[in-house]
């Protein structure tokens, strides 16, 4: 899954990509590495991010999604939003997937635009909103308490019509959480299969990685996310959310032959 900012203000690629041809030509390097989905949002959610209006959100993806569409129709483009009326115009004008941070839960109207389709929904876990997510984020256990969110979130959107089958489960690595959450996170990936859906995390290029690097600008943060997304394939991830698609996709493939073997 490639990232495909088009805000003015996200912690790492903020402004590159607002204009239609800035787009296109993200959006075709992505293509040209092997993405298979490429996931567009139009409101930052690092660390103590404001919110935006709906109005001023769909100014940024809808442009967005309409270029990647008509790009390459074969690609599955997912919104990442919390709001309904961003997600349902998004899917009208061509994505396919829901990718929400609150787990359909910051706004009332989402799961109910969530029931009145077949999409594949992305819930993520998050101590918290952007807002406040990292002053001090707190577990007793942190992974056992994802799952057990996850889980009951789960069963509570069965009960408003959104099949089990069509979620994937984000762990929301960097979303209330430390480095050492986080890290347990990352080295606990396996026990997320209890849950039967697919999984997907996204690590890439985010602050824990300087906490035991040192501070490295954003773009040299690529190859230790790389290295995270190999140890990821051996943990069970089924999705990796990454600016890099490239580095990302060499990654994993040595991760799975590692992993599996070769026929040759």
């Amino acid at each position: 899954m490639g990232i495909l900012n088009a805000t003015p203000d996200s912690f790492s690629d903020g402004g590159q990509f607002t204009q239609p041809e800035t787009i296109s030509r993200q959006a075709s390097a992505m293509i040209a590495a092997g993405v298979d989905i490429i996931d567009i949002g139009g409101e930052s959610t690092r660390p103590f991010a404001v919110d935006i209006d709906p109005d001023e959100e769909l100014r940024r993806v809808l442009p967005a999604i309409t270029v990647v569409r008509a790009l390459a129709p074969e690609i599955l483009i997912s919104i990442d939003t919390t709001k309904a009326e961003v997600a349902r115009q998004a899917l009208a004008v061509g994505a396919d997937i829901i990718n929400d941070i609150s787990a359909l839960s910051a706004d009332p109207k989402m799961p109910e635009l969530a029931a009145s389709g077949n999409w594949p929904v992305v819930i993520m876990h998050m101590q918290g909103t952007p807002r406040d997510m990292q002053l001090a984020p707190c577990y007793n256990d942190v992974v056992a308490e994802i799952i057990n969110f996850l889980g009951q979130r789960i069963e509570q959107l069965a009960t408003r019509g959104i099949a089990p089958h069509r979620l994937i489960i984000d762990p929301g690595i960097g979303f209330g959480k430390t480095l050492a959450h986080n890290l347990k996170i990352l080295r606990n990936l396996s026990a997320f299969s209890e849950l039967g859906r697919p999984l997907l995390i996204g690590h890439s290029r985010k602050s824990f990685l300087n906490k035991l690097l040192g501070e490295l600008p954003t773009h040299e943060r690529d190859l230790p996310s790389a290295i995270v997304s190999a140890f990821a394939v051996w943990g069970g991830v089924d999705i990796i959310r990454t600016h890099n698609v490239g580095a990302t996709r060499q990654a994993v493939r040595l991760a799975t032959a590692w992993r599996d073997g070769v026929s040759t």
